[in-house]
């Protein structure tokens, strides 16, 4: 068994480098997540001959999707085996180990900087920030997407609920941000311009998780997440029984004509380099 990790870095890192939860966040969740990518390639301004790093980059979705516009992408993530999945899945765009907060690239360098529900998951979204601001040149543009909030999101609104009603919230995890903390347009807007940004958009994109069955959303997180994962998996037993039952009732009444949809918003914000 691998060590338990000693920090929100190493937890992050040896969660996304675990083959059978790329996989489960590819098969579960990334139908929910690309819905995002062509709101956050406008709001970075991507288009033919952008020049373009897709931080936190995962499989590729996001830099796939710049190629597709005819940028020059690049992208990083801090899991290889992501990497591997992105360099199969597309040989347009090339894919380097790194992470966010010390990005491998000289001052000025790119056009867009992009990041697709990668920010929760950086242990200093501050220094990713910075980073940012500095591999761009005057006039480039930094846009990431992130979660809208549990009162705004159906779907985290339900898994949470269960949680805090049956179980605990306050579970062991090494100490990290705030998972929903650039949910907020204040914040965003703060740190961005803390970083030196100006120009600051903050828009909700609607989006829609349409599952099969109301077994899914729990299978989903347990299988293709991290921390939501680590969470559950720290309940006792008994707890997560009931958290599993709660969360099957409401998203099964979510059901229309045979069809379960939960509205899972993003927000998307985006800021200009002077």
């Amino acid at each position: 068994m691998a060590d338990a990790p000693t920090s929100f870095r190493d937890f992050e890192r040896q969660g996304w480098s675990a083959a059978e939860i790329v996989a489960g966040y590819h098969d579960y969740l990334s139908p929910l997540t690309r819905q995002t990518i062509g709101a956050l390639l406008d709001a970075a301004g991507v288009g033919r001959g952008t020049r373009v790093v897709d931080v936190a980059t995962g499989a590729g979705y996001a830099a796939a999707a710049a190629a597709d516009r005819d940028a020059a992408v690049v992208g990083i993530d801090f899991s290889t085996t992501q990497l591997t999945l992105a360099r199969q899945r597309c040989s347009a765009v090339e894919f380097y180990d790194a992470e966010a907060d010390t990005l491998p690239f000289p001052d000025g360098g790119f056009d867009a900087v992009i990041s697709n529900f990668g920010v929760a998951h950086f242990p200093d979204p501050d220094a990713f920030f910075r980073e940012a601001f500095r591999v761009l040149r005057s006039g480039g543009r930094l846009a990431f997407s992130v979660w809208a909030s549990p009162q705004q999101s159906d779907g985290f609104g339900i898994i949470y609920g269960a949680v805090q009603a049956h179980g605990r919230l306050d579970v062991p995890l090494p100490p990290g941000p705030n998972f929903f903390l650039f949910s907020d347009p204040v914040q965003c807007e703060r740190s961005l311009q803390a970083a030196g940004f100006q120009s600051v958009s903050v828009t909700t994109v609607p989006q829609v998780w349409r599952v099969a069955s109301p077994d899914v959303p729990f299978e989903a997180l347990m299988r293709g997440s991290v921390r939501a994962a680590a969470l559950l998996r720290a309940q006792t037993p008994e707890a997560l029984t009931a958290i599993r039952e709660a969360i099957r009732r409401e998203v099964a009444a979510h059901a229309r004509d045979g069809q379960i949809e939960l509205p899972m918003p993003a927000i998307v914000a985006a800021a200009e380099r002077s």
